[in-house]
């Protein structure tokens, strides 16, 4: 099969990565006998610097194009960079608000796992490690109180504040259906999180979701209130497989589990909407200290890659493939800086990636 990539080096360690991460895709079209095109364009800074702007619209048609999108990182030292320096509206990150819109992408995938390998680098007990963990955590990207109507106002003499938290059925029911997709590919088990003891907005959740649910007869739905999960992370974090919730009880909850894996360098996230063209992209930033080093973690990036093959092309061999090979990269002590522990090998960007492709 041929499948067409754009492909958004974007800032910082971006361009690095974004090669390691092409480097392992060929592998993988070399040995499954697929090829992949690729068309690179700007966005963020990069796009800044050559149009004015992070994202022009010739780069968005070339997006929604292509069968997939695969980004590296955008933005900079916000308090060193000539691009924090203009509205805000114009800086790097509001390009990436942009494509997500301008591309319908209502879904964002967080993955949160814990490599054996890397155990010692979590924050939890061993006791509450066991063997491991393994979840998702599946958030509403574009609804919810960060785009509900907001004002700020003076009533009485008083300032006042207001952001409006509102979703409609529809919304809730394509984020859900999204869920329990991606669970009949995983342990088919769904945490629905809410705060329906109190909201409105989650009381709906809540109802639409156990609707979604009667159509996926194989998997488990559970509800739990946001506090009580945000606990639960913590404490006994394997009880998960897919966490769905709203667009800020996501934001807070993906950030807490990626943390609880002890390294953002390793975390893959996708955004995807109505169609199988996704962008992926790594959930760390720019890093523009090391750009440039050969010192950046590539991981997150392939690992990303590997989630475009499952979820935009429906290649789960290709991506057990390439989460396989990184698996036996650590296995065999291989380690960029940030994770690097006593005893392993280290090695930079270009190394990691080729250590990776050569075990695919």
């Amino acid at each position: 099969m041929n499948y067409n990539v754009t492909v958004i080096p974007g800032d910082g360690i971006g361009p690095e990565i974004v090669r390691e991460a092409q480097k392992v895709l060929d592998k993988i079209g070399e040995k499954f006998g697929h090829s992949f095109n690729y068309t690179e364009v700007l966005m963020g800074g990069a796009s800044i610097d050559v149009h004015g702007v992070p994202l022009t619209d010739e780069t968005l048609a070339v997006a929604k194009a292509s069968d997939s999108v695969l980004l590296g990182a955008v933005g900079g030292d916000v308090g060193n960079s000539k691009w924090y320096d203009i509205a805000p509206e114009l800086r790097p990150e509001a390009g990436l608000l942009a494509i997500r819109k301008g591309m319908g992408l209502f879904a964002n995938i967080r993955p949160a796992y814990l490599y054996e390998e890397l155990k010692d680098a979590c924050p939890l007990k061993d006791e509450i490690i066991g063997d491991g963990f393994d979840m998702v955590v599946m958030r509403e990207l574009t609804g919810g109180i960060y785009f509900g109507e907001r004002k700020t106002e003076e009533v009485d003499g008083v300032m006042k504040a207001t952001d409006i938290l509102s979703y409609d059925e529809n919304e809730i029911r394509r984020i859900a259906v999204k869920a329990f997709e991606i669970a009949m590919k995983r342990d088919k088990r769904v945490i629905s999180v809410d705060k329906a003891n109190v909201l409105d907005s989650s009381r709906l959740w809540r109802k639409v979701v156990a609707e979604v649910a009667k159509d996926y007869p194989e998997v488990q739905l559970s509800n739990m209130l946001v506090d009580n999960c945000a606990m639960q992370l913590v404490r006994d974090p394997k009880q998960f497989d897919v966490i769905l919730t709203e667009n800020m009880f996501g934001d807070i909850l993906s950030d807490e589990a990626s943390m609880v894996t002890g390294s953002i360098g390793m975390l893959s996230s996708a955004s995807l909407g109505a169609t199988k063209c996704g962008l992926y992209e790594p959930s760390h930033g720019s890093a523009p200290d090391i750009a440039g080093k050969d010192l950046a973690n590539p991981i997150a990036t392939i690992l990303s890659a590997a989630m475009m093959l499952r979820y935009s092309f429906d290649l789960d061999q290709e991506a057990d493939a390439v989460e396989a090979a990184v698996k036996k990269v650590l296995e065999d002590g291989y380690r960029t800086g940030d994770i690097m522990s006593q005893g392993m090998k280290q090695v930079g960007t270009i190394e990691m990636g080729s250590l990776i492709a050569e075990r695919i």
